[in-house]
């Protein structure tokens, strides 16, 4: 199998890369792709092997979509398309359910401020009639991801804004009540994924607390850390897992 994790920024993904220092790897082979795959493409991922390309797409949905479908458009051009789609980095989590530096895993991957606002409050694209607010990815692959890692399982946000104030952080957890942790892009890697019918998951390790803009209480650092960790930890995850399992209810 062929995994894509995109990642916003290049120290994200070099903090994915970390997780395989000096690990023998076994069925896996990694790769980092410096660039979206284009008129060169990549190499083909490796026989007998689950091959991990590493892409930093862009901060942003809008970008993270366009690079992702990019990259997951090359890859079925050459004949090796991708069987998952992983959207990983740090983000911000909702307390005190996602502590600094703790992991998060989307059981449903949100767009948090797609649709109109009017007088009786918000209202989500899908209720002006159009397009998708939500993702689900594998139920089977989140329960293997939170039995490996620890991470806690719900729903992760996507904002274009990233939530500076306690009104702002109330609202959201008001209209979101499931929801850990909130970040750029998770779902515009989703809305790519689900174009190319590919199994999306997102990860995120907990850097700072969602509401009032602190940077004294970021804890960069740390998530960079944790997300590390986490990766090392679902190595075997990335391994076993069948994209095509008939018992999972999403197939």
């Amino acid at each position: 199998m062929r995994v894509l994790v995109a990642t916003a920024v290049p120290v994200e993904r070099d903090a994915v890369a970390k997780a395989f220092d000096g690990v023998p790897l076994g069925r896996l082979s990694l790769r980092s792709v410096e660039a979206v795959p284009g008129v060169a493409g990549c190499a083909q991922p490796t026989a007998g092997k689950t091959t991990i390309d590493l892409l930093a797409v862009g901060v942003g949905p809008a970008l993270a979509a366009a690079s992702t479908a990019s990259a997951l458009t090359a890859a079925a051009l050459e004949g090796a398309p991708y069987g998952l789609v992983v959207s990983a980095g740090i983000g911000g989590g909702f307390q005190p359910e996602a502590p600094l530096g703790s992991l998060v895993v989307a059981d449903e991957i949100l767009v948090a401020d797609l649709g109109a606002e009017t007088a009786d409050g918000f209202l989500p694209v899908t209720e002006l009639g159009f397009g998708s607010v939500s993702h689900r990815p594998p139920e089977t692959l989140v329960r293997d991801v939170v039995s490996a890692t620890g991470a806690r399982a719900g729903a992760v946000l996507t904002v274009s804004t990233v939530t500076g104030t306690a009104e702002r952080a109330a609202v959201l957890r008001a209209r979101h009540p499931r929801a850990l942790a909130e970040a750029m892009e998770g779902f515009g890697v989703a809305e790519a994924a689900a174009l190319h019918h590919t199994p999306v998951l997102e990860l995120r390790a907990v850097s700072n607390p969602v509401g009032p803009r602190d940077r004294a209480a970021w804890r960069i650092g740390d998530a960079l850390t944790a997300l590390t960790a986490g990766f090392g930890k679902l190595r075997p995850v990335l391994e076993s897992w069948n994209p095509y399992d008939p018992t999972d209810p999403n197939e």
